[in-house]
C-alpha cells in the first residue's frame, strides 16, 4: 500500500502543536523613540526633584539637561512624539484664550461645570473630614470672567511677558508666603502669569497639634493670564506657588523708584528694616581661599551675628565661618528689593559654584561676589540716595562708571 503524499498546505494544516507558527523575537535594543522618551524623563524628573526648570550655572549635569531641553522645544518632530510625557508643560505654550467659550472648551478636567464629581475630592473616606476648609476651597475655584472684565488686564498681561522676555523682569523660586506674597505683583503658577489684585489678610488664630498660633490669611483675588479668577486663601495660594510656582521679579525701575521714595520718608515713627551686610568667607577650600575680593552681599531681618551664628553648617555660606566685613541699618526700605537691585548691578561678577549641602543636595549659592568692598560700600551709598540708576560696574576696571 503506496503512501500518501502531503502537500505543504496538509502539513500546515496539521500542525496540532503550533510548531510552525512564526513568533517574532523581540529586541532588547532600545527604538530611538524610547531612548527620546527616556531622555526627556529624566528632565521631568529633574523639575520633580527641584521645583524648577534645568537652567545654565546649575552644574555640568543641569546646563546639558537644559540643552536637551532646548532641542526637544526646537524640533517639530521630537515635541509630537513627547507630547504624551510632557506633565510640566515644557513643549508647548498654551494659547491664551480669546473669549470665555474659549476657556469652557479647554476645561479638559471639567473643573468649570457646576455638577461634576471634582467637588467629591474632598470626600475623604479614610481620614477626618473638614467641612469648613472643603467649602472653602470649593468657593476658591477659578472662575471665568467677562471678555469686559478681563479687558483691562490684558495690556498689563502683554506688557509683563514683553519684560519677562528682554529681561526687565527675571523669574525666581516662590518661599516664604508672608515675604514673597502681596498685593500687586506677578507670579507663574503652574505655567500661567497671575496678578495678585487684592489681599484682605489679617491675622488669624490657628489651631495645630502644638496649640494655637498667629498666622496671616484671608482671601485673595487673583487674575489669571488665561481669562479666569480666583478668590483663594492667601496661604492655599502660598502653598501653591510653593509647590509649583515662580516669583516675578519688578522692573529695575520700579524697585528703584520705590527705593528711592522710602529713603527720603523720615518720619518720627521711622521702621527699621534690617541690614544689608558685606561678609567674607573663612573657608580653608582652596578653589575658595584663594579668590581675593569675594564677599557676600545679603540682608537679614535679624541680628547679622546672630543669623551668621552657624554659618559653618549651611551652604549659603560655602559651609565655612564668615567676618562680618560691614552691616548698614536700613529704614523704611524693602530690603529684599534692596538686596535684589545690588546683585543684578553685580551680576557679572557673581561667583558661580556648586556646594553640597549636608542632605547632600547639590547648592548654587548665589549672593557671592568678586568685587572689592571700597566699590560695595559705595554703591549702597548711591542706592539709598537713588543716584545708582546713573552708574554701572565696569568690570575689567573694577569702577563705578557713570552712564
Amino acid at each position: 500500500m503506496s503512501k500518501k503524499k502531503l502537500s505543504i498546505e496538509d502539513i500546515l494544516e496539521d500542525d496540532d502543536l503550533g510548531i510552525l507558527d512564526s513568533k517574532s523575537s523581540k529586541s532588547s535594543v532600545k527604538s530611538e523613540d524610547q531612548r527620546l522618551i527616556d531622555s526627556f524623563k529624566e528632565i521631568n524628573s529633574f523639575i520633580d526633584a527641584n521645583g524648577k526648570e534645568p537652567e545654565q550655572g546649575g552644574g555640568i549635569s543641569e546646563m546639558r539637561l537644559q540643552l536637551r531641553l532646548k532641542g526637544f522645544r526646537e524640533s517639530k518632530n521630537k515635541k509630537e512624539i513627547l507630547k504624551p510625557y510632557d506633565r510640566h508643560h515644557l513643549l508647548f505654550q498654551k494659547q491664551p484664550p480669546k473669549s470665555v467659550a474659549d476657556i469652557f472648551e479647554d476645561d479638559e478636567l471639567d473643573l468649570l461645570s457646576p455638577n461634576t464629581e471634582a467637588e467629591s475630592i474632598f470626600d475623604f473616606k479614610h481620614t477626618p473630614k473638614n467641612i469648613e476648609r472643603a467649602e472653602s476651597d470649593f468657593v476658591a475655584q477659578r472662575k471665568p470672567l467677562t471678555d469686559k472684565e478681563f479687558e483691562s488686564y490684558k495690556s498689563l498681561f502683554k506688557q509683563v511677558h514683553k519684560e519677562i522676555k528682554s529681561g526687565k523682569r527675571i523669574l525666581r523660586e516662590f518661599r516664604n508666603t508672608d515675604k514673597n506674597l502681596k498685593e500687586k505683583h506677578f507670579y507663574i503658577l503652574d505655567g500661567i502669569l497671575c496678578y495678585l489684585e487684592l489681599a484682605n489678610i489679617e491675622l488669624v488664630e490657628e489651631k495645630n497639634m502644638g496649640g494655637k498660633r498667629l498666622r496671616m490669611n484671608g482671601r485673595t483675588r487673583t487674575i489669571f493670564d488665561n481669562g479666569t479668577y480666583s478668590n483663594m486663601l492667601y496661604r492655599s495660594l502660598g502653598k501653591l506657588l510653593t509647590i509649583n510656582g515662580r516669583v516675578v521679579s519688578e522692573t529695575d525701575e520700579a524697585a528703584e523708584n520705590e527705593l528711592s521714595v522710602n529713603a527720603t520718608q523720615v518720619e518720627p515713627e521711622d521702621v527699621e528694616s534690617g541690614w544689608i551686610y558685606v561678609l567674607r568667607s573663612k573657608s580653608k577650600n582652596p578653589e575658595i581661599a584663594s579668590i581675593n575680593n569675594l564677599h557676600k552681599i545679603g540682608f537679614s531681618t535679624v541680628d547679622v551675628k546672630r543669623r551668621t551664628v552657624n554659618a559653618a553648617n549651611q551652604s549659603t555660606y560655602l559651609n565655612a565661618d564668615v567676618e562680618i566685613v560691614a552691616t548698614f541699618k536700613c529704614l523704611n526700605l524693602n530690603t529684599q528689593k534692596f538686596e535684589n537691585l545690588i546683585h543684578r548691578f553685580f551680576k557679572d561678577v557673581q561667583l558661580q559654584i556648586d556646594i553640597l549641602s549636608q542632605g547632600n543636595q547639590r547648592i548654587s549659592p548665589r549672593e557671592w561676589f568678586v568685587v572689592p568692598f571700597p566699590i560695595i560700600e559705595r554703591v549702597v551709598e548711591l542706592f539709598i540716595s537713588g543716584e545708582i540708576v546713573n552708574y554701572r560696574y565696569d568690570v575689567e576696571n573694577e569702577a563705578i562708571i557713570e552712564i
